[in-house]
């Protein structure tokens, strides 16, 4: 996933990259890791859906567009 918004208060910025670790309140939140390039975290943070968007490493296949979350 990727931030759609920045978060100042804990260095992080649109468009930075992190991987959803853990769904928080019943899947109305995420708690979130954001890694350097060696894979060690340096910040994990709960997030909203608004505040991220999935990211895709395969083609969307007309069927999946339904199914893709949108902030």
């Amino acid at each position: 996933m990727a931030l759609t918004i920045n978060l100042p208060e804990y260095n992080l910025y649109r468009g930075q990259v992190g991987t959803v670790i853990e769904l928080l309140a019943g899947g109305a939140a995420f708690e979130v890791e954001f890694s350097d390039r060696n894979g060690c975290t340096y910040e994990s943070v709960g997030l909203r859906p608004e505040q991220i968007m999935v990211l895709d490493f395969e083609p969307a296949s007309p069927d999946s567009v339904s199914e893709m979350v949108t902030a």
